[in-house]
């Protein structure tokens, strides 16, 4: 095997394909790069058994073959040449060599029949969507999934598919994120299915603020995006989301319209003496007013006060501030419109008028 490449063509790929290789590995080759040449194409694969990636890279002075080296020294390596650098790479029996310049690398291999593969992509539904799309839709709900939560299912961000679009949910159990996208699908029935955490995660890397289309393709145990060089594949997680539209509030009668930043910032500053486990803070609601109150068990306290649009009537409750904060970062808009009916009900946070993005955070006793 022997190629040549620019370090620049091969820094950026390089870098998306490590982030999906775990630092520590109980399978050696799980920390190894695939790597393959085929005529003037360089195929790169990393998995970690869960996720995979693939893509390909245009070189020059091609000899065909295949083996495995290490992902991150691989890398380190390419990120700490010079700007501009030419790499040449060839295989000699069970080592790698790199040579760059006057640099030279030589790097142990391992036998790629030992690299695994996750399983093809079964026939499922297949859909097209802007990258733009997607990235907002899995930014705008992917803070509310669960973290090693013992049910599992919560611990990653549900799809669902149907023929009136592409919907995103995401829920921990006391708070929910939930966006929509009108994305023609054409599937017959609602398809729900979920991505875990890392897929999410390395999924909103890959995508970028462009229109380009992508091709997702969900099936029974897998979901698969195709970009234009690199196919993205996840295992999905095996349960049934939540009935989490029973969730969102119905019939809140105390509507309050408020600057976003300015309420962001209240909370932010109000948080610090808030207590470090529970994080509640007390919202009371008056007529054009918004007071915020916080205190912890050193009997520190702190109070912000914020000119509201409301006219409803008194109320209090608490609330976890973090969660609050949370929506507020991913809501785009400069106002943010809270919808509360009493005490102990949770609340509906949107951007006013704009039914696409829903958020409920439940409320605390404080």
């Amino acid at each position: 095997m022997k190629f040549s490449i620019e370090r620049d063509l091969l820094l950026k790929p390089l870098q998306s394909l490590c982030s999906v290789v775990e630092k520590r590995q109980t399978l050696p080759i799980l920390s190894n790069l695939l790597v393959k040449v085929e005529k003037d194409k360089l195929l790169l694969t990393a998995t970690d058994l869960e996720v995979e990636m693939h893509t390909s890279v245009s070189v020059k002075g091609t000899d065909p073959g295949e083996t495995t080296f290490s992902a991150r020294k691989f890398l380190d390596i390419c990120r700490t040449l010079p700007e501009g650098a030419l790499i040449d790479v060839s295989q000699d029996a069970s080592k790698i060599t790199l040579k760059s310049g006057k640099s030279r690398f030589s790097l142990t291999t391992l036998e790629p029949s030992e690299f695994p593969s996750v399983d093809a992509v079964e026939q499922g539904v297949s859909f097209n969507i802007s990258q733009n799309i997607f990235r907002k839709l899995i930014e705008s709900t992917q803070f509310a999934m669960a973290q090693q939560d013992v049910r599992y299912y919560l611990n990653g961000l549900m799809l669902e598919l149907s023929q009136k679009g592409l919907r995103c949910v995401a829920t921990d159990g006391h708070r929910l994120a939930m966006c929509d996208s009108d994305v023609q699908i054409n599937t017959p029935e609602v398809r729900q299915v979920i991505v875990p955490r890392k897929g999410i995660t390395e999924l909103a890397r890959l995508l970028e603020t462009t229109d380009d289309e992508i091709r997702v393709d969900v099936g029974t145990n897998h979901i698969q995006v195709v970009f234009n060089e690199t196919t993205f594949t996840s295992k999905l997680i095996d349960g049934r989301f939540p009935e989490y539209e029973r969730v969102v509030p119905q019939g809140g009668n105390k509507v309050v319209i408020a600057d976003k930043e300015l309420l962001k910032q209240s909370l932010t500053r109000v948080s610090i003496l808030s207590n470090e486990k529970y994080r509640g803070v007390r919202f009371s609601v008056s007529d054009g007013l918004l007071r915020v109150q916080a205190h912890n068990p050193d009997q520190e306290e702190a109070e912000e006060e914020i000119s509201i649009d409301y006219s409803g009537g008194d109320l209090e409750v608490g609330f976890n501030v973090t969660y609050f904060i949370d929506v507020l970062t991913v809501i785009p808009d400069d106002k943010v419109q809270i919808t509360l009916l009493d005490s102990s009900s949770s609340c509906l946070i949107q951007s006013p008028g704009n039914e696409d993005c829903k958020y409920v955070v439940m409320p605390m006793r404080l």
